[in-house]
């Protein structure tokens, strides 16, 4: 990983992180459920 790709990868995280502060936690809540379940999805193609 290159610095600019690691800059850039803690600056989306940053992001995130003061979105939760704005809009709170539920949204992400949310968004972490589905990711599990599509994870969950392609591990039955696997």
């Amino acid at each position: 990983m290159t610095n600019r790709l690691a800059i850039i990868l803690g600056a989306v995280v940053l992001f995130a992180l003061a979105l939760n502060f704005y809009f709170g936690w539920e949204h992400h809540i949310f968004l972490a459920r589905k990711l599990m379940d599509l994870i969950e999805y392609l591990a039955f193609w696997r």
